[in-house]
């Protein structure tokens, strides 16, 4: 069972990314696509299942939170920011300089959060 959750949480993983991606091309080229009713959707039922998935593997495969790990703790702060930052980097109505700080910064967490998935340690540099 648990490694069927694992690679159930990696996909949703790559797919969360990959969608996000593809929305913030999106963004920049000012395509019609942002305004279908499942590109509003879909990462809302992507995210939920990476927050859910993440956190069914951290509780069958560590015991977390009931026996502390480092490196989950921070792998589940830094998925809270990711969706975080995503959240304002697609959202209308904030300056673009906002929205591209928060799209970088998305990405820039969301590596972060897949080295310490790699290297279990919450500093893998």
């Amino acid at each position: 069972m648990y490694t069927g959750l694992k690679h159930l949480h990696t996909t949703v993983a790559t797919l969360t990314i990959l969608l996000f991606l593809l929305k913030g091309f999106w963004l920049v080229t000012g395509s019609a696509m942002l305004e279908k009713r499942w590109a509003k959707i879909a990462p809302h039922v992507v995210n939920g299942l990476l927050l859910i998935t993440a956190l069914g593997t951290a509780w069958i495969g560590w015991n977390w939170p009931l026996v502390p790990h480092g490196w989950i703790t921070a792998k589940a702060i830094a998925l809270v920011a990711y969706i975080a930052l995503g959240i304002i980097a697609v959202k209308p109505g904030r300056p673009v300089a906002v929205r591209v700080l928060a799209f970088a910064g998305a990405v820039a967490v969301y590596g972060y959060i897949v080295m310490v998935a790699l290297w279990k340690q919450p500093l893998p540099v």
